[in-house]
């Protein structure tokens, strides 16, 4: 036997009554198909007592004692001008309905369901106030209604999306109320634990939207949307490791097509993209028409680094979509990425023509030029980009700050590079105008654009302003401690970095910036003693990441290669893309003459990932100077060169080049230059070791060209 809910008792109800109206009365079938509300029957004599015209109504009343025959009546000519109502958009229908509806509830004033069908007929029709006044109304009379319940926790879902700030908090509340009222009488009932437990985790309380979830699962523990909730939670927690631990205890062979897109989801977010990569085909493989699985099967490629399988998969979203602009940006960032800067230009103008005005577009563009060394171009694009979306007040949405603030810092790096360090300024005051945590990120900005220019008094003046600012944030004090300790005030300067540790989890970031500090001191039992607190509060992989990072230059920095070398590979298990731990691993090798292919090809994946790092541009220019391939050794560096101008360490790779390929003159003048940005570095960045070995190099190299090109005097001997 199945069993109907009461609202799906309302619906057959509806249906029996109007078939057997329309048996005994087929009249009204024909007046139901005309465009004027039809007319309800007389009765067949007009000596029945108690019948009387409703004020206004338009219909006439059923005798006071046709009971519930009569509210069968009434009910039945509801429906009807319901149905007219919503196919004919008629508003006199909608109140034609409610009318009749009224007249039923006269005939049979103790029948709860009509009292819940016509609060949920305001609420069709939509009048929410009175579906709402009805729906309360009943609830007092009989606290127990399930349907009334359902009713109003619906109108409060409804309105809860057209709603901000207070309002939309009260109105969240108020659903909330409602659905633990419904879980209560109905504990049994999977779809509104469901419901309830995305309330609760929309009003961020997880623990209690992870007991609903979990009650779910007792309900049906093969039910598909219980699997995808539990790890939309986690997600939601920035737990991503437990979202897949929960889609992963559903056997292989027993997960959907949206299990597996929500697993590969799930591996994205903890950047691991040949797991991502691999759930998104198991989905396209039991889906093979969902363009979302296949866009984020590229995404997951391209964080791989199979450049050539993503472009397949992008070509095959072109192939059935031509106007498939985001599947156009991707390749040309796959374009990007191999080097072919000219193709990624021209994918780009077709891009153009399906979403010209696309965000995303312009960035990338401004990102090629950018790599191509054309900097005014993407200057051009950025600032034109900034205009365009610029508002005359100032005001901006929470997602229009984020997307301002990678334009900014884009052009912020971009001006550095150009050495145009008070434009760089400029704009990273632009991000820190946005308040809240964007206050912060601008005055990083600003202290990393004066110490690019080895502006040390500036760095230190604005990190301090950015420390009188922002008095509660550990980090923007570290920075003004790391400044003090540059400048010579070293104990002052640990000493506020140390006052920033509070015994709690956040002391992991504070941990790692102050071992940092003694790594670039050289005092390296300080610095282990601080990795290893860091390394303590480390839980989650990126955590993990950054302390094997620290820790391998911590035995770098000691001329320990080899242990060095284990805790950049650990660090690479966890994120084989991350750009800046493959760069510091291939250049340490590279510098010792060591694995040199796989130096190499670590480095080249580090540049495809950013390949406007200058830092890489010079690893890379150096791994090809040691494997002896000087063209592309020049190239490169030349490249990096024109964005570290002031880096003494790639002018000496340069002065590198220049002698073995037998152009000493110039050696020479990229080993002075060396020199003197040297002389201008600070004491930490400047290893007396380094600085000697480049000294050694000038003075051999100008006594070769001595001899190469004598003095006259020295030629007429």
């Amino acid at each position: 036997m199945v069993l109907l809910s009461r609202a799906s008792r309302i619906h057959a109800l509806r249906l029996v009554w109007v078939f057997a109206l329309l048996v005994a009365t087929p009249q009204l079938f024909s007046a139901a198909q005309q465009t004027t509300p039809p007319v309800s029957p007389k009765p067949q004599t007009s000596q029945t007592p108690g019948l009387q015209r409703r004020q206004g109504a338009g219909t006439e009343q059923v005798p006071a004692d046709a009971g519930r025959s009569g509210a069968y009546y009434h009910y039945g000519l509801s429906h009807l001008y319901e149905e007219m109502a919503v196919n004919a958009g008629r508003p006199e229908f909608a109140t034609q309905a409610v009318e009749e509806y009224k007249l039923a509830l006269d005939a049979d004033p103790d029948s709860v369901l009509l009292q819940d069908g016509l609060a949920d007929l305001y609420f069709r029709i939509g009048r929410i106030k009175d579906a709402v006044s009805a729906a309360q109304d009943q609830v007092k009379k009989n606290p127990n209604d399930v349907d009334a319940h359902t009713l109003l926790g619906q109108v409060y879902l409804r309105t809860l999306g057209d709603m901000q700030g207070a309002q939309a908090s009260q109105m969240l509340q108020l659903a909330i109320t409602e659905y633990e009222t419904i879980a209560r009488l109905k504990p049994n009932d999977l779809e509104t634990k469901l419901l309830l437990g995305q309330l609760y985790a929309l009003n961020n309380d997880h623990v209690k939207a992870e007991a609903q979830f979990k009650a779910a699962q007792k309900i049906d523990a093969d039910s598909e949307e219980v699997v995808l909730r539990m790890a939309a939670l986690y997600s939601e927690e920035g737990d991503a490791q437990r979202a897949v631990d929960t889609l992963s205890a559903v056997p292989a062979e027993d997960r959907t097509a949206r299990m597996e897109y929500a697993l590969a989801e799930s591996f994205d977010q903890l950047k691991k993209p040949k797991e991502a990569a691999a759930a998104y085909r198991r989905s396209l493989d039991l889906e093979p028409d969902n363009t979302d699985a296949e866009r984020g099967l590229a995404s997951a490629l391209l964080g791989d680094d199979q450049l050539d399988e993503a472009l397949k998969v992008l070509n095959t979203l072109i192939a059935a979509d031509p106007t498939d602009a985001q599947s156009q940006i991707r390749i040309s960032e796959v374009q990007r990425r191999q080097g072919h800067y000219d193709e990624a230009l021209v994918t780009l103008e077709k891009a153009k023509t399906q979403a010209p005005d696309s965000l995303e577009l312009n960035y990338n563009e401004a990102l090629i030029y950018d790599a191509l060394g054309k900097y005014d171009q993407a200057i051009t694009v950025l600032t034109g980009i900034l205009d365009a979306s610029s508002h005359p007040g100032g005001k901006y949405s929470d997602q229009e700050k984020q997307n301002r603030a990678i334009f900014l810092e884009r052009l912020g790096i971009i001006y550095r590079e150009e050495n145009k360090t008070a434009e760089a300024v400029a704009a990273y005051k632009q991000i820190a105008d946005f308040g809240g945590d964007y206050t912060a990120r601008g005055y990083d900005g600003e202290v990393e654009a004066y110490r690019d220019a080895h502006q040390w008094k500036d760095a230190t003046a604005i990190a301090a302003e950015a420390a009188k600012a922002l008095p509660k944030d550990h980090l923007i004090q570290v920075t003004y401690a790391n400044q003090l300790v540059d400048a010579g005030q070293v104990d002052q300067g640990l000493a506020l970095a140390k006052a920033q540790l509070t015994g709690g989890a956040d002391d992991r970031d504070v941990d790692e910036d102050i071992s940092q500090t003694y790594i670039r001191l050289k005092r390296f039992k300080d610095a282990g003693e601080y990795l290893d607190k860091a390394d303590a509060l480390a839980s989650k992989p990126g955590e993990k990441l950054s302390v094997l990072f620290l820790r391998g230059m911590y035995y770098d920095r000691q001329k320990m290669h080899e242990q060095a070398e284990g805790e950049f590979r650990k660090a690479i298990a966890i994120d084989p893309q991350n750009a800046a731990v493959l760069n510091y691993l291939g250049y340490m090798l590279a510098d010792q003459g060591q694995k040199l292919p796989e130096a190499l090809k670590m480095i080249r994946q580090a540049v495809e990932l950013e390949p406007q790092n200058g830092a890489y541009l010079d690893s890379l220019g150096w791994v090809y100077f040691k494997l002896g391939e000087y063209s592309e050794a020049e190239e490169n560096l030349r490249k990096a060169n024109e964005r570290m101008n002031a880096d003494p360490t790639v002018h000496d790779h340069l002065g590198e080049v220049y002698e073995k390929t037998g152009n000493l003159k110039m050696a020479v003048a990229q080993w002075e230059r060396s020199m003197t940005e040297y002389a201008h570095s600070l004491p930490a960045d400047a290893d007396p070791e380094d600085v000697q070995k480049v000294q050694h190099k000038l003075e051999n190299a100008r006594v070769k060209l001595a001899k190469l090109n004598p003095a006259p005097e020295q030629r007429a001997k």
